[in-house]
């Protein structure tokens, strides 16, 4: 009896080891995981308004851009949007449907919009981002893939404008530039990515010299407001420079 009772203390010994090393394995193949945001962003030309290279003073009440196929990437080297090309990463994130918001929202200190977020997302740096300006669907801006409404004054001439634009841009972008890094996400926290818009590209700024080369580029508010709704077809978005990672490049396709 002795002999059996020993024997089986011993077996369920080592059925216990077995137990303890399936779950330490278990533990070793779950991915950790936190939250990862996503922001878009118009600065200070939006939310402040600004004189157009061409001399009007121009504010925003609504400007609203729609955003789909948002995707963030952990890749290594790091993605370059001057070479261009699709952007390959080792680990991605999509944040799945049509996103319309409203960059003029809020008064002149509002943070940056928010557009959805990823809570399982695996951790690592995200350090490339891609997204496409897409038409809406639905709403204030269906039909379109940027709406701007505001007012615009020269020389005691006002104008309540709206345009409307329907060009579609893929954009693949590298990482973020700005007064802090982005997209470096630890487990159970919380990181953010965000799309970056520079409308004096569209409209030109008149707080540079009229030669310099954003200003050469960009479009002006008149011819803005003289093209059909939907936009020139001959123009070219990835001429334009739009969409960046605060002062980061994107390439357009």
């Amino acid at each position: 009896m002795k002999k059996w009772a020993a024997l089986v203390v011993a077996l369920a010994l080592t059925a216990g080891f077995l137990i303890v090393g399936c779950s330490d394995n278990g533990d070793d193949d779950n991915t950790k995981v936190g939250t990862l945001e996503f922001k878009a962003n118009g600065e200070d030309f939006v939310r402040h308004g600004f004189v157009s290279k061409d001399g009007w003073s121009i504010t925003f009440d609504h400007v609203y851009i729609t955003l789909s196929n948002i995707t963030a990437y952990q890749t290594d080297p790091p993605y370059d949007a001057h070479q261009g090309g699709q952007i390959d990463g080792k680990a991605e994130v999509k944040l799945d449907g049509i996103h319309t918001v409203d960059l003029a929202e809020g008064d002149e200190t509002a943070a940056p919009i928010f557009v959805g977020d990823v809570r399982d997302a695996a951790t690592g740096h995200y350090n490339s981002i891609s997204w496409k300006m897409d038409k809406a669907t639905s709403g204030p801006s269906a039909g379109y893939s940027l709406v701007m409404m505001g007012m615009a004054e020269k020389d005691s001439q006002v104008e309540d404008f709206t345009i409307k634009l329907d060009a579609v841009c893929g954009y693949s972008c590298g990482e973020y530039i700005g007064d802090e890094r982005k997209g470096i996400l630890s487990e159970g926290s919380t990181a953010d990515l965000e799309m970056t818009f520079h409308f004096d590209h569209l409209f030109g700024d008149a707080g540079i010299p009229a030669d310099d080369e954003l200003n050469l580029g960009a479009l002006g508010f008149e011819a803005l407001l003289a093209m059909p709704e939907g936009g020139d077809p001959d123009m070219d978005m990835a001429e334009l420079h739009l969409g960046h990672v605060g002062e980061g490049h994107c390439e357009c396709d």
